[in-house]
């Protein structure tokens, strides 16, 4: 039997008719030789009464610090909800269906609340399912860990919980369903000439969401493409095939199309972080100075990033909402830093940019010509990223994308 796993987001979900629609679409994918697996997500989204910020507010309206096993509890209810009312429509129409949670889909994870990882899956009750001819419902961003505590994935874990499970059941194709009709070159929200990607590599697509792009989570892509699982990004609410993730397509006459990697595929940002300058000068105990910091802000629970450390200077850059606490841990060991508040990280990604030249010196063009101070610089084989005012965030990211002619 073919599988294909669907994911529907919590916009997708969120109301009867809403969810009429995306039981026309399972409809419409399950044949007597494809078996469709259903992962949701909670319904809805901040605000709405079964989302899942809603159930987090909830508790630390009563205790601002619950403990993380609680916590994940309760957020673990927004998609039980939202599975088990898709199972029961999708059975009123006809459609035999049956609800999981993460624990009854296989999915074992490590006991990291709030943020774990996946360790296996057994998906027998799963391929008893799909068996008895039944669309099994799945609970995403949810799993249990050997002890069978309750635990979940982090932001976007519905999206792990799909590729998981494709991984698991060798699925022809992972769908994730969202509010978007696939990758853009850019947000058109920002850019009003962004173009929609036909196609994208794992490594590229993997790069924009890290990066900022919000349509799929990179720890989904990292998983589909150890078994190189193609994914489609899609909308709920659009028969366009949306954008294909994989390196290479299968032609009609048993052939190979390698999908090449773009110089440039688009433009990203992530905004409301804070950057962080540690004049070596300035630090009286110089001894293991570099360790210290960095081992003092992880102790803390702080994720840092975008890290240059130079014999004169440490860089790095935090979340806004990190700031005041990272502020106070590195008062509190003798070192105080300058901040800049109000950033935002741009980056240009795209696979095929190893090694070509000019690409950097166009980045800089970009931002130069529109007045844009570059406050700090990175990159990889795949990207490069720069540091700006948030102020500038939005001209830098059109900038770029009008640099590299992503609209045309």
């Amino acid at each position: 039997m073919r599988i294909i796993v669907q994911k529907f987001g919590g916009t997708s979900l969120a109301t009867l008719e809403l969810r009429k629609r995306v039981c026309d679409i399972i409809a419409a994918t399950k044949k007597d030789d494809i078996g469709v697996v259903v992962v949701v997500s909670a319904m809805g989204r901040t605000g709405d009464v079964y989302a899942t910020d809603t159930f987090i507010n909830m508790v630390k309206e009563i205790n601002p610090s619950p403990s993380p096993r609680e916590l994940d509890l309760i957020m673990a209810c927004g998609e039980i909800i939202s599975g088990v009312l898709l199972a029961s429509q999708l059975s009123f129409r006809g459609i035999k269906a049956r609800f999981f949670t993460g624990q009854q889909a296989g999915i074992v994870t490590d006991s990291n609340h709030g943020n774990a990882h996946i360790l296996y899956v057994n998906p027998k009750n799963i391929i008893n399912c799909l068996k008895e001819g039944i669309v099994p419902v799945v609970a995403g961003f949810q799993g249990v860990d050997e002890k069978g505590e309750i635990t979940t994935l982090g932001r976007g874990g519905s999206d792990t919980t799909a590729a998981a499970l494709g991984v698991a059941l060798n699925a022809e194709v992972i769908d994730i369903f969202t509010d978007v009709e696939g990758v853009m070159t850019a947000d058109p929200r920002i850019v009003k000439d962004a173009k929609l990607l036909n196609v994208v590599t794992y490594n590229e697509i993997c790069q924009l969401a890290r990066e900022g792009a919000k349509v799929i989570h990179p720890r989904a892509v990292e998983i589909a493409m150890q078994k190189s699982i193609p994914l489609r990004v899609r909308s709920t609410f659009s028969d366009h095939t949306g954008t294909l993730v994989a390196n290479v397509m299968t032609g009609t006459l048993d052939t190979v199309k390698l999908i090449s990697d773009n110089l440039i595929t688009g433009v990203t940002y992530t905004s409301n972080i804070s950057q962080f300058k540690i004049d070596i000068s300035t630090v009286q105990d110089k001894k293991g100075y570099e360790l210290k910091i960095f081992k003092s802000l992880a102790l803390a629970g702080i994720s840092v990033d975008f890290i240059n450390i130079q014999p004169e200077v440490i860089l790095f850059t935090v979340g806004m909402e990190n700031t005041r606490k990272a502020i106070e841990v590195l008062e509190n060991i003798g070192i105080h830093p300058e901040v800049e508040l109000d950033c935002a990280k741009v980056a240009v990604v795209g696979a095929a940019m190893t090694g070509i030249p000019g690409v950097m010196a166009k980045v800089v063009e970009a931002l130069s010509e529109n007045d844009i101070p570059i406050l700090q610089s990175g990159d990889s084989y795949t990207n490069i990223w720069c540091l700006v005012k948030r102020e500038h965030m939005e001209t830098a990211v059109k900038a770029l994308h009008d640099k590299f002619e992503l609209g045309k």
